[in-house]
């Protein structure tokens, strides 16, 4: 069992030297791809987990000793909890957990974004929440961090992003109640990006709006590397400290 902070107030310090542990979740792109590269570059162990098997084998590759690469998806309890068996096995348990995974399929509200919008709900909030409370106990041991990667569509809704922004506004409410819940011994943080530049708009199965939010992500000058820039500062915190609520913007972005 590794030390609680608790008990040694030595460790009250956050020590990237000692080889904290992250598991991140859609590692194989964007924002997850670009915080497992700022986390290993501060000495943390990474555990990469999402389906595309090829792309975070070459990530793991790329950062070298202390990464795995972990074949997940989070709408799957039992391909997290042999995720979290082998972080268990591999690298000790996990410190710290970002909850990354996750899907914007905008669109009008309408019957044929039925799919769609069921997909959401099972990714972008059911999926952490289930990776959460299969990595609870991991992150329960010796004090972790757990990081929800909501967005800006977590506090303000607009035409065409309904559900999606349902399902940023239930995390946010259930980051919430974790955090009062799971303090001192686990910190809870929310970062909520507004438009950054990531293939999510590629995703869109609705053309018109495909057409609409990729024009508009080409000229955004946000990239993953600076929101994973947050995160690693975040979770670097002195451990008396939380950054429990990030909102980052482009600075021309209006909503």
């Amino acid at each position: 069992m590794r030390p609680s902070p608790h008990e040694f107030p030595e460790l009250s310090m956050s020590t990237p030297s000692t080889g904290r542990v992250a598991v991140i979740t859609g590692a194989s792109s964007g924002i997850g791809a670009a915080t497992a590269r700022a986390l290993a570059a501060k000495g943390y162990r990474v555990a990469l987990l999402a389906r595309r098997v090829e792309r975070i084998e070459a990530l793991a590759a790329e950062l070298g000793d202390g990464a795995i690469a972990i074949a997940a998806d989070v709408t799957d309890r039992d391909s997290l909890v042999a995720a979290a068996a082998r972080v268990a096995d591999e690298l000790g348990g996990a410190d710290v957990l970002v909850n990354n995974a996750g899907i914007m399929l905008l669109g009008p509200f309408i019957p044929e974004q039925r799919e769609d919008f069921t997909r959401m709900v099972e990714v972008n909030l059911l999926g952490a929440i289930t990776a959460t409370e299969v990595f609870l106990g991991q992150l329960r041991d010796g004090g972790g961090d757990l990081v929800n990667i909501s967005s800006v569509a977590g506090r303000t809704a607009r035409p065409g992003n309904s559900v999606y922004a349902a399902t940023k506004w239930g995390l946010g409410g259930w980051s919430e109640s974790l955090r009062q819940e799971l303090q001192p011994d686990i910190r809870v943080m929310v970062i909520e990006p507004g438009a950054v530049a990531t293939e999510l708009p590629t995703h869109i199965t609705h053309a018109q709006t495909r057409e609409g939010v990729t024009a508009a992500y080409d000229t955004v000058p946000v990239t993953a590397e600076d929101v994973a820039e947050v995160i690693a500062f975040a979770v670097e915190r002195p451990k008396h400290l939380t950054l429990n609520e990030i909102l980052l913007r482009p600075t021309n972005q209006a909503l």
